[in-house]
């Protein structure tokens, strides 16, 4: 069933138009779909989950390297947790 989803979406997307509203909806759902999955966590982390959330944005943007980014926040709620 999963996989069928997945192939319906694929052949569905090739229906849609290229172009207006749509375009600028397509567009904009990867960043939607990973906000939805950050912003819960981020909140019920609190202020220093905000932080860490800040920080690792920052650093994913000035150096581009995700994995280093990623492993500040942890440590920023880590030691946030541990003080």
């Amino acid at each position: 069933m999963t996989y069928l989803l997945r192939i319906g979406g694929l052949l569905l997307a090739s229906k849609l138009p290229a172009s207006g509203r749509v375009k600028y909806f397509m567009d904009a759902l990867p960043g939607t779909i990973l906000l939805s999955l950050i912003a819960p966590g981020v909140f019920s982390a609190g202020l220093w989950g905000g932080i860490a959330a800040l920080s690792t944005a920052v650093c994913t943007y000035k150096t581009g390297n995700v994995f280093f980014s990623m492993i500040i926040g942890v440590v920023i709620v880590a030691a946030s947790r541990l003080f």
